[in-house]
């Protein structure tokens, strides 16, 4: 049984986390920076115009960013985290969020943090893939360090019970892990984190899609081959990726365990008989998503370059 010191802790742990996520407002930076989000928008308009896999690139730093130490930017520090293993040679998008860097800091200097700019910019990719929008709370400031613990992301070979679980550390439940993963509707994935799926690891997988995917997949070799999450419309955010669920087309292990006669099957039903369902929920969770541990106050810095803490 909890110590009542122990049960103390937590209950202060969640109030400061609460109290920290309450400081992040939609205006801070009104006054201080009016064009900022105008600004930011512009940038990632224009790269996933160009690059439309920018997009899922984006998003993905913001949730890898996140689930590591909280929403501080700490993933664009050079080294580190990005070296991990589950992020080395894997992520991308930090050219782009430089260049926006770079633009911010020239009307705003040392006002817009670097945590900010990718909260907003995995908004903004995902308005420009055809998703819906919102709110973002701003105010966070950048951490001064990368050292967080990696082993917090989820991975391609993930059961059921260990999304549910690594989801609800950060206060995210069964649904938020459901609509999170419905990120899965854009961007692409290496042959190394689904080809022990396609080749008889798991049975739940749909036969011609298996066999679809071995062509640019073989048992050995080609380990940094692509293949869309989404093969159905792999550049629009829709609620695509739930129907290929129904029909087992999932591409990842931890994609299809979603809808395996799990308890999440109904929701993944829900999301896709309904792009509103989904997208209500979608947003919501990356909401709370982006409350997760923020610096604010005089915590942290705003980096002045987002891949270094200020000398």
């Amino acid at each position: 049984m909890a110590s009542a010191s122990s049960i103390s802790l937590i209950v202060l742990v969640a109030l400061a986390a609460t109290a920290a996520s309450a400081q992040l407002s939609p205006t801070f930076y009104d006054t201080s920076c009016p064009r900022a989000l105008a600004t930011i928008k512009s940038g990632v308009t224009a790269a996933v115009g160009s690059n439309p896999r920018m997009g899922a690139s984006l998003l993905r730093l913001h949730f890898h960013d996140c689930f590591v130490n909280g929403c501080d930017a700490s993933i664009l520090l050079s080294g580190n985290e990005q070296n991990a293993i589950q992020n080395a040679g894997s992520l991308f998008g930090f050219g782009v969020i430089d260049n926006i860097k770079t633009q911010v800091e020239a009307i705003c200097k040392q006002t817009v943090s670097c945590a900010d700019i990718l909260t907003v910019a995995a908004r903004d990719s995902v308005v420009a893939l055809g998703g819906p929008s919102w709110t973002v709370p701003l105010g966070r400031r950048d951490s001064t360090s990368a050292t967080g613990d990696t082993r917090d992301l989820p991975g391609p070979d993930s059961s059921l019970s260990d999304l549910q679980a690594g989801f609800r550390k950060k206060n995210l439940d069964t649904v938020d892990m459901v609509a999170l993963s419905g990120a899965h509707t854009i961007g692409q994935s290496q042959c190394l984190n689904f080809r022990t799926r396609i080749y008889g690891g798991d049975t739940n997988i749909n036969a011609a899609y298996a066999t679809s995917l071995k062509a640019n997949c073989p048992q050995s070799g080609g380990d940094g081959n692509l293949a869309a999450l989404d093969a159905t419309t792999a550049n629009a955010f829709d609620n695509a990726y739930y129907t290929n669920l129904l029909s087992q087309k999932g591409l990842l292990h931890s994609d299809q365990v979603l809808f395996n006669n799990a308890t999440t099957d109904n929701t993944v039903r829900n999301f896709a008989s309904s792009a509103a369902a989904f997208s209500s929920a979608f947003t919501t969770a990356m909401i709370k998503m982006g409350n997760i541990l923020p610096l604010t106050g005089t915590q942290g810095q705003i980096r002045l370059s987002c891949s270094k803490v200020n000398s």
